[in-house]
């Protein structure tokens, strides 16, 4: 597929005194498109604040350098405003990120992988959403790159500007088609499940052919949903169970103890 990136104006803000001109830039729009960025970590349990947010119009994207400038309070309030819809992808992640820097209440901010279901589509990442949309590839080349650098380098702006970017147009696409019904989703999602489960049995086989087993035979696609049905079962059984069990001690603690010491007095 050919290369797609954003080729409008990129304009970075690095400093206080550039972040009113932009945000009344934006205020102008009536949808952008929104990402963020981190520095990378390579450790689990370290994370690294927001380092980046970047909003793009089709013409122009800019680049808030969170590092130099925190998060001003003309930016809170812009993700604030319900007039204008912010468009991203996993946003509730990149909104919680931008409120630990200064807290605010979002509004009208539209998350297209919660939309994409309804249309047919149920891959999530980036990449894939714009090649299904648009036949084309965007590059992930400077994910991991360090976004607290004291200077961005051209790579990463545009890097960063045509994920913003990006997000505008998949939702923009994705408002031209029709949605699908509730049922013809749920039909898909189990097509996508069962696909899924006959790859990794293909693969399971494969291995224990090559040790010289021969693979057992399968269930269906119904009898496995028959299997599934009957541990839902099982699992509310014994849910009623130990409720049951947990009602009786409360209503007699001290039952068990009782009737051993009757016993006792019985035996004597």
């Amino acid at each position: 597929m050919p290369l797609a990136a954003f080729e409008g104006e990129v304009v970075v803000v690095d400093k206080p005194e550039q972040v009113a001109e932009a945000v009344a830039y934006l205020r102008t729009q009536p949808i952008v498109g929104v990402d963020t960025e981190a520095r990378p970590s390579f450790q689990r349990g370290i994370h690294y604040p927001t380092a980046l947010v970047q909003i793009a119009s089709h013409e122009r994207c800019y680049l808030f350098r969170l590092t130099h400038i925190g998060m001003p309070q003309e930016l809170a309030d812009f993700f604030a405003d319900e007039k204008i819809c912010k468009v991203g992808l996993a946003f509730k992640d990149d909104i919680n990120g931008l409120r630990r820097r200064r807290n605010f209440v979002p509004a009208n901010c539209v998350d297209i992988q919660k939309m994409v279901p309804q249309y047919g589509i149920l891959d999530l990442g980036l990449q894939k959403l714009f090649a299904i949309c648009f036949g084309k590839k965007i590059s992930k080349s400077q994910q991991l790159t360090n976004w607290e650098n004291s200077h961005l380098t051209p790579e990463q702006a545009r890097y960063a500007s045509t994920d913003a970017w990006a997000t505008l147009l998949i939702y923009e696409d994705l408002l031209q088609h029709e949605r699908w019904t509730p049922e013809e989703v749920s039909a898909l999602q189990r097509e996508e499940k069962e696909r899924m489960i006959e790859h990794q049995q293909e693969i399971q086989d494969q291995r224990l052919r090559e040790q010289g087993i021969e693979p057992p035979p399968h269930m269906t696609a119904e009898e496995r949903e028959e299997h599934q049905r009957a541990k839902r079962r099982e699992a509310r059984k014994r849910k009623r169970q130990n409720k049951q069990k947990r009602n009786n001690e409360k209503n007699n603690p001290s039952g068990g103890a009782a009737d051993s010491s009757t016993r006792r007095k019985r035996g004597n």
